[in-house]
């Protein structure tokens, strides 16, 4: 029995004897199946062509991403709480290495995701650390396509992990799609991580849309309510989901008129 992973998005399946027929995540409208038709891998063909690639991303914040390129290609993110790490998002290699690593770092504690595009092979992490949890919203639920113990949906809007790390149902992305305020962030100042829920573009200003790669725009309405949703939360940063990816600082003013930007461009008002 193999969990294999698809290699347009990353999604690690349940157990079967042979390759699926295809993956519910790529044949989905917010994603696609590559124009050759879907293919997979396995853990052990990932981890022999690809490996694990770090970077500090500010004190007490770690991003871990696969070279070359696998899947969609986001890159996580890991929070010292002090008492153990956090996982922000996940990627599809587990790396012994890696795992050795963390462990020296003080272990993992805990994995959360955005939403069902990032799930990759959370399983394999959450035994990696011995079984540690993974949080999902339950309103993705039906995206898990990997069903273990370790899957812990929290429900409502908002769940703490730890002192100072929330987990937000912003919505919009996915039902589920949520996204982490790490009070400690940029100095005190608060950081935002976002995954694609809000996705960073290469202009530092951020936007919204259902698929990112097929290009569909979220609603007025829909990205109202991340805007509402976030408005009580301070942060000077936002970390997207990949490397460069990252408005360093005003970011909450950023949001704002982004927002702003998006909503009148889907009006028919430009500058």
């Amino acid at each position: 029995m193999t969990a294999y992973i698809c290699t347009t998005c990353g999604q690690q399946q349940a157990d079967t004897d042979a390759p699926p027929p295809g993956c519910p995540i790529c044949l989905d409208g917010r994603q696609y199946v590559s124009a050759t038709g879907q293919q997979w891998a396995t853990p052990d063909s990932v981890g022999k062509r690809h490996f694990s690639a770090w970077r500090l991303q500010e004190p007490g914040l770690m991003g871990l991403g696969i070279q070359p390129q696998f899947g969609i290609g986001q890159r996580c993110l890991l929070i010292d709480t002090g008492d153990g790490w956090v996982m922000w998002d996940c990627v599809p290699l587990v790396d012994d290495a890696v795992v050795r690593l963390i462990e020296g770092l003080g272990g993992l504690k805990a994995i959360a995701i955005s939403h069902p595009h990032y799930y990759a092979t959370m399983v394999d992490w959450s035994r990696a650390f011995g079984g540690i949890p993974v949080w999902t919203h339950v309103d993705d639920r039906h995206w898990v396509l990997r069903p273990d113990p370790c899957v812990q949906h929290w429900t409502g809007e908002r769940h703490e992990l730890a002192p100072g790390i929330t987990l937000i149902r912003t919505g919009g992305h996915f039902e589920g799609s949520a996204v982490l305020h790490w009070a400690a962030g940029a100095g005190g100042a608060g950081a935002l991580l976002t995954g694609d829920t809000i996705q960073v573009g290469p202009d530092r200003n951020v936007s919204f849309l259902r698929s990112y790669p097929n290009m569909v725009p979220l609603s007025h309405a829909s990205v109202q309510r991340i805007a509402d949703t976030l408005e009580p939360f301070a942060y000077e940063r936002l970390y997207g989901a990949f490397f460069d990816r990252v408005v360093p600082a005003d970011a909450k003013r950023i949001v704002a008129t982004s927002v702003a930007r998006y909503q009148n461009a889907i009006a028919g008002r430009y500058p």
